[in-house]
């Protein structure tokens, strides 16, 4: 009953320190894709804090195959008060927090999901042609079988 409810899909772990709009702009140029920024980001509540990734998405109707580019990490500022001890009370500070998209791949800055409907994708093609974008550290394919967060890969 478990196999019903799974996607088949791939996933491509990208090291690369550039933005989000820059990356899907590079996979433009380089995969000849047309990757746009979806209306709505990938938000989600992490212990009382909102959280949002970028995403993309491009439909390649033609090869019944969809892609998906999500940042994997989400920096935050959050208020933080601590008490001075002294004449003027609590001293207001913000605080950086990071929250992961994929907690067990912390390293990872991107994700490129691929679902395909019929085609059989050609993994190590697109693997390849993204390790050759200079501002590419490195790219390689996920294991999701493991990965205990997979439910934050659904985007529908």
């Amino acid at each position: 009953m478990d196999d019903d409810t799974k996607e088949a899909y791939s996933l491509i772990a990208i090291h690369c320190s550039e933005e989000s709009f820059k990356v899907a702009y590079l996979l433009n140029q380089q995969l000849s894709l047309q990757l746009r920024r979806e209306k709505l980001d990938l938000d989600f509540s992490n212990q009382g804090l909102e959280v949002t990734f970028p995403l993309f998405h491009f439909e390649d109707k033609m090869q019944y195959t969809s892609y998906d580019l999500v940042a994997n990490k989400c920096k935050s500022e959050i208020a933080n008060m601590s008490s001075s001890g002294g004449l003027f009370g609590d001293i207001p500070s913000k605080k950086t927090v990071t929250t992961y998209l994929l907690p067990e791949l912390k390293k990872v800055d991107y994700f490129l999901k691929i679902h395909s409907e019929f085609e059989v994708i050609p993994l190590r093609k697109i693997i390849s042609s993204i390790n050759e974008i200079k501002q590419v550290i490195s790219a390689y394919l996920a294991e999701t079988e493991t990965l205990k967060s997979k439910n934050n890969l659904i985007f529908d």
